[in-house]
């Protein structure tokens, strides 16, 4: 199983909206992001920092259904 990568803030929203999540509103150093079709899925809120701990970026995870692996595709894209 393939390691977590420590990223940005911003690299994760790219990559989730890469996922088809939409920004809705940003407050502060937050971003809120929405799924639009998908209503399985959480509503997302990820903190526009310098890196992210493991933890919030496996919980963000968890909340979008998806994989490590298919967010490490991701990021490669």
């Amino acid at each position: 199983m393939p390691k977590l990568l420590l990223i940005s803030g911003k690299q994760a929203v790219k990559c989730f909206q890469n996922l088809g999540y939409k920004v809705v509103r940003q407050k502060g150093s937050h971003i809120r992001l929405h799924h639009p079709s998908n209503h399985n899925r959480f509503p997302l809120t990820i903190p526009k920092h310098k890196t992210l701990g493991k933890g919030l970026l496996r919980k963000l995870l968890r909340d979008a259904k998806i994989s490590k692996e298919e967010f490490l595709d991701l990021l490669e894209k």
